[in-house]
């Protein structure tokens, strides 16, 4: 957590300094990021850093902490919104795109994003998924929960399932249009947008399929 000096500073120091830590660590990662160059980045002594925070993890789990944040301030219409007046998994799919187009225009979030989901050292990896993922689930339980109201999920539907696929789905589909080898059989980049969309439906077809309601509207 960040110590009372952090939260002393002025706003446009402490954006400075995240930016900066973004950018190293969503380019180089935990284990090979600098903090040599986040401090000179940011404008700031390298020992500023340590009167922020209790070391470099504790940084890193923070930046993995607010892009989360970030990403979901910006996706809430999409988690909000849905009142079962439409088709969930017709949501579901324009949430996705809404997804896919956020981190192709934001390369810092996508950047923090990749090294907290392939960061190799499982202690580290551990320190700032949990944060990350709890915010996750804060934000996608509640959503799952009014497509079981709206009757487009069934009432007896296993949401922790259907949650864990969302969770290993969400950070994928963030990545792949920007990581070479990891599209699959059903491109989702370098495609005509319908093709895209087309493409996003087939995944979700069959993920909602054990979910949906008997009486599927």
């Amino acid at each position: 957590m960040p110590t009372p000096t952090w939260t002393r500073l002025s706003p446009a120091r402490r954006e400075r300094v995240l930016v900066a830590a973004m950018d190293e660590f969503g380019t180089h990662g935990y284990s090979t990021g600098s903090l040599n160059v986040i401090a000179r980045e940011a404008g700031v002594a390298k020992g500023s850093l340590f009167q922020y925070f209790s070391g470099k993890l504790d940084l890193f789990t923070y930046v993995a902490e607010q892009t989360s944040l970030r990403i979901y301030a910006r996706m809430r219409r999409w988690l909000d919104g849905y009142d079962g007046s439409t088709d969930f998994a017709t949501h579901l799919v324009d949430a996705l795109e809404a997804w896919l187009d956020y981190f192709a225009g934001h390369p810092l979030e996508r950047g923090v994003t990749a090294a907290t989901n392939m960061e190799m050292d499982p202690a580290v990896r551990d320190a700032v998924r949990a944060p990350v993922d709890a915010l996750y689930q804060a934000g996608l339980r509640p959503l799952l929960e009014r497509a079981v109201a709206a009757r487009d999920l069934r009432k007896d539907a296993d949401l922790d399932a259907l949650l864990s696929h969302l969770l290993v789905l969400l950070p994928h589909l963030a990545l792949v249009p920007h990581v070479p080898g990891l599209d699959g059989p059903l491109p989702l980049t370098g495609v005509h947008p319908q093709v895209r969309r087309e493409n996003l439906e087939r995944l979700i077809t069959p993920l909602l399929a054990d979910f949906r309601a008997r009486d599927d509207r």
